[in-house]
């Protein structure tokens, strides 16, 4: 193997084995590197499906256990992209958005939606004109379902997009 994917998993190792968060610089140091190498390479990390999340914090590997919650929201198309980032930035991940259809019942999209550069993506890719955002079948009713390391961060988020008009209801 070399250096570089040995660092890599050794990366993984040490976000295995804690509960907080990890700065970038705080890795940088412990591998004798720039911090920037260590973007670089949670980027790859990530994009390789390994469930990090990246937290004002630092780094962290998401734990499917984590604290769940389904809010359901509504705004206009042009909420979307801050009703996102206001999600991430304070820490939770959005692994879905579902409507319930009155003909086609229950409609679930898998997101996945864990940083800046994630809602970045997501909406260059809604407007480049392929398709529609999925609240838009159902007059800007959605549904998001939430994961976050702590109950604390879910009640933040919450807190944050009731204060932007976006939240109706906590589901679960």
């Amino acid at each position: 193997m070399n250096e570089t994917v040995d660092r890599r998993i050794e990366i993984l190792k040490i976000l295995e084995g804690r509960t907080k968060p990890i700065s970038g610089t705080e890795l940088a140091k412990i591998f004798d590197v720039s911090r920037q190498i260590i973007v670089q390479d949670i980027a790859i990390l990530k994009a390789e499906e390994h469930p990090i999340l990246s937290t004002n914090r630092g780094y962290k590997l998401v734990d499917e256990n984590n604290c769940r919650r389904i809010l359901k929201l509504s705004h206009e198309d042009e909420g979307i992209e801050e009703e996102l980032n206001t999600i991430v930035d304070l820490g939770a991940v959005v692994k879905d958005v579902f409507v319930n259809h009155k003909v086609y019942g229950t409609i679930r999209v898998d997101m996945n939606i864990r940083s800046r550069k994630d809602v970045k993506n997501f909406m260059a890719t809604l407007d480049s004109g392929i398709s529609r955002p999925l609240k838009n079948l159902t007059e800007n009713y959605h549904y998001h379902t939430l994961t976050a390391e702590n109950e604390d961060t879910l009640d933040e988020v919450e807190l944050k997009l009731k204060r932007l008009g976006y939240l109706l209801e906590k589901s679960i």
